[in-house]
């Protein structure tokens, strides 16, 4: 997740049935879709090329779709595997600067052994992106709804934005489902001329993987799905489960700062100094401590220690909390230039891909009221919430609604990784999906913090590594020790 002077945005954007067309892409078909390559001006090591999808899958005579792909090639084309497709989640994330900076995440034999390619999703970054006003997308009503007035005002917001957003980006704009991703995915497969391919998806990624897995199991050689969505959940198993993560996640924070001297916090009350922060977040008195004076709201409270739990950036946050307790009124900043459009494709996505209804108000003050009975430090998951008022009056049905995934017999190994404490990806979701995938499927568990963990520890990038280079899965209950988070610029 990228860090943002609107902290709760950027816990939200980082960070989740399949759609039966009538017509099955054959290998004839397939072979029409053509990617033209040329060097990433970026990575001279990386090529970059661009391919034409039908923005409609139902309809392949109809508008097109233009998808950017990076390809990196295997370092050791001798021991070469084939192709690695990656997707780093989001959704919102781009596979291409994913793949333009691999060097950085996968290791060395992983990227010897496999061109290491990531395909923009449709509606993100190059790849036909979901373009919105930027004065309507910083226009965005508070998520913690407290009014009839102001639940009406959301779902107003929600139409013009859908209106705006489809406006500017065009035929693509309804089909930004993760069933669409799929198709094209396996349509970059095709053009690449690979018969299988190996896929990592981290994240909302993991749904992609799940869902490609289902659709196109003889296509597949291995599959890495690291910290795991789970599509079948309802609205109230959604909201409920998102935020017993996130508050389990908060009581992680709060027991490291008891333990460890590097926390600017510790020996203070820490429940005591969170309630503080709560009170004058409620109350309008609490600043951003790196903006000022830009007011922290509640929901842009919480967004942030759910942001810093990612990491986690417990040493970080500690200082943020405390700066924003301790700030004072300061001259008011000259607003940045303005930008006209800006990238926006996390409501379009989600809004495809969940069915999460609300009556009216007062079934969604219950929701919150329940949620913050059993949550009484986080109160409720920012990324549910997100999801939840994100859709409300949205001008459409979704066409890939959550149901339960399951690949059928004859699909290749698939290894889940999630951290034992990750905020955003329940634990108790790679469970149930490792459970419904069936006895090819392998759960390795990281015994730590955090969300997408492959590169937080040599136990897991290890396994990881083995399984795609080998094929071979960790024994069934195989878990990795933690390995303890460090301040920015140590270890």
């Amino acid at each position: 997740m990228r860090a943002t002077a609107r902290p709760f945005r950027a816990a939200i954007l980082t960070v989740i049935t399949l759609l039966t067309y009538a017509v099955t892409p054959t290998r004839a078909a397939a072979a029409t879709y053509v990617i033209t390559w040329k060097t990433c001006p970026e990575n001279a090591a990386v090529q970059c090329g661009t391919m034409r999808v039908p923005a409609d899958w139902a309809d392949p005579s109809g508008p097109m779709a233009m998808l950017t792909i990076a390809r990196r090639p295997a370092a050791d084309p001798a021991r070469r595997l084939g192709a690695l497709l990656v997707n780093p989640g989001g959704p919102g994330g781009s596979a291409v600067d994913f793949t333009l900076g691999a060097t950085q995440f996968f290791g060395e034999e992983v990227r010897a052994r496999f061109d290491i390619v990531g395909m923009d999703p449709r509606g993100v970054g190059r790849s036909t992106p979901v373009l919105c006003s930027r004065d309507l997308v910083d226009a965005q009503p508070d998520p913690l709804i407290d009014s009839p007035r102001a639940y009406d005002a959301t779902i107003a917001y929600n139409r013009k934005l859908a209106a705006d957003c489809a406006a500017r980006t065009g035929p693509v704009f309804p089909h930004v489902d993760t069933a669409s991703v799929v198709r094209d995915l396996d349509a970059v497969r095709a053009a690449l001329g690979e018969p299988k391919i190996s896929f990592y998806g981290a994240s909302y990624g993991t749904l992609m993987g799940q869902q490609y897995a289902e659709l196109y199991p003889s296509r597949l050689r291995a599959l890495v799905l690291d910290s795991v969505m789970d599509h079948s959940a309802g609205l109230t198993r959604f909201l409920t489960e998102e935020t017993d993560a996130a508050e389990d996640a908060f009581h992680q924070f709060t027991a490291w700062c008891a333990r460890d001297t590097q926390c600017v916090l510790r020996g203070q009350d820490l429940a005591q100094v969170w309630a503080g922060a709560v009170a004058r977040a409620r109350a309008g008195t609490l600043q951003n401590p790196y903006d000022p004076p830009q007011p922290l709201t509640l929901a842009e409270l919480i967004g942030a220690a759910f942001a810093a739990f990612y990491e986690p950036q417990w040493y970080s946050f500690a200082y943020y909390l405390r700066d924003a307790l301790a700030a004072k009124p300061a001259a008011r900043k000259a607003p940045a230039p303005p930008v006209d459009l800006i990238d926006h494709s996390f409501p379009a996505v989600i809004c495809e891909d969940w069915r999460l209804p609300v009556s009216g108000f007062p079934e969604l003050r219950r929701h919150l009221q329940t949620l913050a009975k059993r949550s009484p430090h986080m109160l409720v998951s920012p990324l549910a919430l997100s999801a939840m008022t994100g859709c409300l009056g949205w001008p459409s049905a979704p066409d890939n609604p959550q149901r339960p995934v399951t690949p059928p017999p004859g699909t290749a190994p698939i290894l889940l990784v999630n951290s034992r404490h990750d905020p955003a990806t329940a634990y108790t979701w790679a469970q149930r999906v490792t459970a419904r995938l069936g006895p090819k499927a392998r759960l390795l568990t990281y015994d730590g913090w955090g969300h997408v963990i492959y590169n937080r520890s040599p136990c897991v990038a290890g396994a990881v590594d083995k399984y795609l280079t080998a094929l071979t899965l960790p024994a069934a209950g195989t878990t990795c020790p933690s390995v303890a988070p460090q301040p920015f610029g140590v270890g």
